[in-house]
Parts: C-alpha cells; structure tokens; sequence
C-alpha cells in the first residue's frame, strides 16, 4: 500500500534531511535591512527545520561599535519584528544566538579582513567548523568591489583547509548595466573561480518558479503544445502595490526596469521559454537559460520607441487592509525622489524570440509600482479553436485556453478550459481547473531565502545566475536604457497609482489581445 503521507514533491526526496557539512556564514551588511528582514529569519527557521548543519556559525561583518551580545539582541529584535511566528525566546533562540558572532571592520580595511582570517581559523578550533566558509555579501553595490578585492587579499577565498569549501553569495543588483556587470564578473574573476560564486535572485528561490520546470516537463500534456504552433502569446506580469517606502534614492538610480525586469521577471521568461535541459545540474539548465537570452532580437532605437512602454504613477487610491482603499501620493513627491524625475516605475516590452520554438509567439512582459494587486503571474495563451463547427451552433463564447502560473501570493496554476454551460442551449463558457499549494499540500511554503542559501551550502548552484546569464540579460537591457535617454519621455505621471499603468501599455499588444490582470 502506498504511504498516504503528503510531501513537497518539489524538494529533492535525497537530499530533504541530509547531513550537510560543517560552515562558518560569513555576512557582510550584517546590520542592514535585508539582513533583519529576510536573511537572519531564513537562517533561524532553518535551525527549527533541523536544516542547518549541525556545526555551524554566524560571524557578522560590520562598522557598528558593537559585542557579540549586543548584536545577538539586534537579531532577536529583528525576528520579534519581522518574523513574529518564529519562537525568538527559549532553548531553540538560545541555541541559535550561541553560534553568532560579530566582528567589527570597516569594508575597506584590509587588516579587519586578515584578522576575520583569524577569527575563523579560531572558530575552526572552537566550534568544529571544518574550515568551510560561505561569504554572502548583502550590502549597497557600491562596495561588492572593495570586498571581494580584501577577500583575496586576505585569501578567504581559498578553503581554510585542504579538504574545505570557500563559497560567495553575492545579492542583486549585479551591475547596472552590461559595462558595470562585466566589471564585476571581472573583479570576481580575479580572486573566485566561477563554481565558488552565487549571483542569487530570490525569486528563483519560489516555489511556482522551480515548478515551472516540473509543470513543464513531467507532464506530457503541456510540453507538446509548448511552441509556436498552438501559442498565441505569453505574459509576464510583475505587479506591487508598495511605493517606494523609504527606498526612493535607490529608485531614482534604477528604475522599475533594473530594478525588477532585467533579474526577475527575465528570469521567469528564461524558464517559461527554455529548450527542456540534459539534466537537471546547474550548468544544464544554465546553458538552455543563456540560449533564451541570446535568442531574444536586440532592440534598434525604433524597436525601442515601437516595442516598449514606460510609466511614472501620480496620485491615487491605494489597496489597505481588509478590501479599503487609501490615498498615495506620487512618486515625484516620495522622499528621495527628484522633483521632475523621468525615472520609470512601470514598464512593458514586447520580446520577440528569433528560434525555432518561438519564432512569431509575442512574449510580453510588464512590471509596475502602484498596482492594484500585488502579485507575479505567467499567462499562457493557446491559440483559438477554428472558427467552425461551434459557430455553426450560435455560439461565440467559446475562448481560447489559458494557462496561469501564479508565483506569488497564492501560489499555484490554473487551466482555462471551455465547457457547456447546463441547459437546452448549446453554450460554451471557461471554466477553471486550479491547483494551489497552500491547498495540495501539508508542507508549508518556505521563504526562498532558505532554499537558496541551503543549495549554497550544499554546493548547488542550479538556482543561481552564471556569469554569462548576467550579461547576456544586460546585454538586451542596456540598449533599451540608452535608448530612454535619447528618445522623448512621457509626460509624468502617466497612471494614477491604484491602477494597471499607462493606457499607452495596451498599444503593444496585437489586434485582440489584452493584458491579464492578476485577480
């Protein structure tokens, strides 16, 4: 008989409770947001799981006049805030506060890295740690360069001993164009080889995103229709309600589109587009990924001004909580925002994809602040039935199936069908077949933080971008950005926040189509 027990098919069955090897987590911006709210909670849910190894340590890297204890209370706030179900007192926050520690330096002095070096060696001794460090460096951009050049200085990044590992998390944004992100590889080049380093994206860490591999391939009913022959079109929609709380400097030098459509919504194209990997490693799906990428046609500076869209949101009702409504102010007028600021906060592309899958399919893709619903989804849209033998009947309802991938909320998908409605009539209505994993499943979703930094961990770099995955994205992006600057702007604001974007976005669909909105 079988075992009824309900399990997440989506984590690999060999690897669920496996013995990982001893890890000293070294974390550079040890005392900034990303940390408090998403890295540090990861990693203490993961100790609940029984993930982490069992030897293992935090060593913090920071300029704060700060002691062990000191910072271990900064955390234990951090989770009280920002992960208010996890237990931050007792045995098991004991535990896990026992294995921090903070090291104060500055980023650009390289004796604070020589006596990191000593540290570690210490915590070799003291806690069994093997000698294996993962480096996550989750600071400004602006100093990715200084620390891995003091890094190889130091020479962390070579294993502490002969049988250890030395691993780099390095957090987006990676460059902010093509020059700036070739740089970077360069500089990582220098002192890390390229199995040593993880360019994350967190949302490859979600779990409808790794299901878009199994969706696809372990089912035979989709990837035969998965071509040019039976798909009309496909959409991407990357969709927040939040401004930009407190975040409107950063903005103002990135935009909606390096900041969410060059990593992110990119990314899920690769995946939705791909030729079906060799295998299952990371270079195998890595490579069909680069080959989405290099098979999208560049942008000329008319396709610029044809194929693409750029908004700014004014004012507008907002969503709140429980269904009300409550009033934003624009984003020229956010802290940190410059008073005539052209920075876009939406954008729409029209992608075209020149292989032989692809070939005539529009892959639309759009991204926005200030929507009326927070949510990622993919539509796959099939072609319609021949117009024949229903329209012999009277009846124009019938729609063509479609198929949606919500990544977030309410992850899940769900399949469109045509069905007779009950009744002497012959009518044809879609209907829907929905699958959710907070329904499917007992196993509950997990932040993809901890995913991802377990398959550091592990050694895994499957979710995690190559050196040419980065730059072959830039590579399509950067003509658009340089584009921008010489083509007119829009007149700002163009959308009132609380809606879809600019009108002027419909404009780049084809006769017909219209733009899915997350419900």
């Amino acid at each position: 008989m079988l075992d009824e027990k309900k399990i997440d098919p989506c984590e690999e069955q060999d690897t669920r409770r496996e013995v990982l090897p001893p890890c000293a987590f070294v974390l550079f911006g040890a005392t900034g947001d990303l940390t408090r709210r998403k890295i540090v909670p990861a990693l203490f849910d993961l100790q609940l799981q029984g993930l982490l190894p069992e030897k293992f340590v935090i060593v913090a890297f920071a300029r704060r006049d700060k002691t062990d204890e000191s910072f271990r209370e900064d955390l234990q706030a951090a989770i009280k805030e920002f992960a208010p179900k996890l237990p931050a007192e007792g045995d098991e926050w004991n535990k896990f506060a026992a294995s921090v520690f903070y090291h104060r330096s500055n980023l650009d002095d390289v004796g604070g890295y020589n006596r990191l070096s000593d540290r570690l060696k210490e915590l070799d001794n003291s806690h069994g740690v093997a000698g294996n460090r993962l480096f996550y460096i989750a600071t400004p951009p602006d100093n990715f360069g200084e620390i891995i050049e003091n890094l190889g200085k130091a020479r962390l990044n070579e294993p502490g001993l002969e049988s250890s590992w030395s691993r780099l998390i390095v957090e987006k944004p990676f460059g902010t164009d093509l020059g700036t992100a070739h740089e970077l590889n360069a500089s990582l080049a220098n002192y890390f080889t390229e199995k040593q380093i993880y360019r994350i994206d967190h949302y490859l860490g979600k779990e409808t995103v790794q299901n878009i591999l199994v969706l696809r391939f372990a089912n035979q009913i989709f990837e035969p229709l998965w071509n040019n022959k039976y798909v009309n079109h496909i959409q991407i929609t990357v969709a927040e309600t939040l401004g930009m709380e407190g975040r409107g400097n950063y903005f103002e030098q990135s935009g909606i589109t390096r900041d969410m459509v060059q990593n992110h919504a990119l990314q899920v194209l690769t995946l939705i587009a791909m030729e079906p990997p060799v295998a299952l490693s990371a270079d195998a799906v890595r490579d069909e990924k680069v080959k989405v990428l290099k098979s999208l046609r560049p942008f000329s500076l008319d396709d610029v001004a044809k194929y693409t869209v750029r908004g700014q949101y004014g004012k507008g009702e907002v969503p709140a909580k429980e269904g009300e409504t409550e009033k934003a102010a624009s984003y020229r007028e956010e802290e940190g925002v410059a008073e005539g600021s052209d920075v876009e906060t939406y954008a729409a592309f029209h992608f075209h994809c020149d292989n032989w899958r692809w070939s005539g399919v529009p892959l639309y893709v759009q991204a926005g602040k200030r929507m009326p619903k927070r949510a990622t989804e993919v539509l796959i849209q099939f072609k319609s039935v021949p117009d024949v033998l229903f329209a012999k009947l009277d009846c124009n309802t019938v729609q063509p199936n479609r198929l949606v991938i919500r990544i977030q909320p309410d992850e899940g998908a769900s399949l469109e069908i045509g069905s007779k409605v009950p009744g002497p009539e012959m009518r044809v209505e879609p209907v829907r077949l929905d699958f959710k994993y907070g329904s499917s499943f007992d196993t509950p979703i997990r932040d993809s933080y901890q995913r991802l930094i377990l398959d550091a961990m592990r050694g895994d770099a499957s979710l995690f971008a190559r050196n040419d995955e980065v730059e072959a994205a830039w590579a399509l992006i950067t003509p658009i950005l340089d584009a921008w600057r010489d083509l007119s702007c829009p007149i700002f604001p163009n959308y009132a926040a609380g809606s879809w974007g600019p009108t002027a976005a419909q404009d780049l669909l084809q006769s017909g189509e219209a733009w899915h909105l997350p419900k």
